[in-house]
């Protein structure tokens, strides 16, 4: 297929993001709306709808493969997901399945099969969760600081709190939180992730949303058990107790943010 200018972003519109429908969905139907060559020379593929989670919000991005809906030997394996102004971009490189040397074509209006790694979601997911429940144990032990970025990446996750704990109490905060997490997780409690009205969303995070979110909008909320939600992208576990054992591996502070860093059992 012939390297072809990217697209502007506009004309593809914004991508349906299936996950928000069907968080669990590995295998999905799609049709493409652009197969490109950009600057520099990465391949990209834009599609009407994908299940594949770009890379954001502290989250990496899903891989996977991109085959033909009509058993053409040919597939694209997607290596990364970014997205630009609502538009979903799948990159990665051509693989001729059949090994006849026939260069893959992959036209606009081509049904396809998105099939993304089980294995690297699962994990992508449990961490992100387990980032999320962080949170509720940081409530719970009365330590009252406003979450900021998250890390939940499988090279050294992390979460951070604007505010400090004292320099006395890190390490018994630190034995506590992780105490207070494996007990929620052997607990479990079903996670509730979906789309609201701004004023439910709302009440469902405690009576406020963050400055960022647009009352205009509908935000995606996530929620464990009876805590309380807050404004979520990514993806999660279905059951807290789907997180695994987790270790809280320190706690430091520094410029007036305390980060917490963590892992989770394999």
């Amino acid at each position: 297929m012939a390297a072809a200018a990217a697209a502007p972003l506009s004309a593809a519109g914004p991508t349906r993001l299936a996950y928000f429908d069907d968080m669990w969905a590995l295998r999905s139907p799609a049709t493409v709306l652009s197969h490109h060559q950009e600057e520099g020379g990465r391949r990209a593929v834009v599609l009407d709808a994908t299940i594949f989670h770009p890379q954001g919000g502290g989250q990496p991005a899903d891989t996977g493969v991109i085959s033909a809906a009509t058993g053409a030997a040919w597939r694209f394996l997607v290596e990364d997901v970014r997205v630009k102004e609502g538009v979903v971009f799948h990159y990665g490189r051509s693989e001729d399945a059949a090994g006849d040397g026939c260069k893959p074509e992959l036209d606009k209006g081509q049904s396809v099969t998105l099939e993304i790694d089980a294995g690297r979601r699962s994990l992508n997911s449990r961490l992100h969760s387990a980032g999320h429940l962080l949170d509720s144990c940081m409530t719970n032990l009365g330590l009252h600081l406003e979450p900021g970025k998250g890390y939940h990446f499988p090279d050294g996750p992390s979460v951070e709190y604007k505010g400090v704990i004292p320099p006395d109490q890190l390490q018994d905060k630190k034995t506590q939180l992780e105490k207070q997490a494996n007990e929620l997780i052997s607990k479990g409690a079903k996670v509730l992730v979906s789309v609201y009205p701004y004023d439910e969303a709302a009440k469902l995070c405690g009576g406020a949303l963050p400055g960022y979110i647009s009352q205009d909008s509908t935000p995606r909320i996530v929620k464990f058990g009876e805590y309380p939600g807050c404004p979520c992208g990514g993806t999660h576990v279905a059951d807290v107790a789907d997180i695994g054992n987790l270790k809280v591996t320190s706690i430091r502070v520094k410029k007036g943010v305390t980060k917490v860093s963590y892992s989770i059992s394999p």
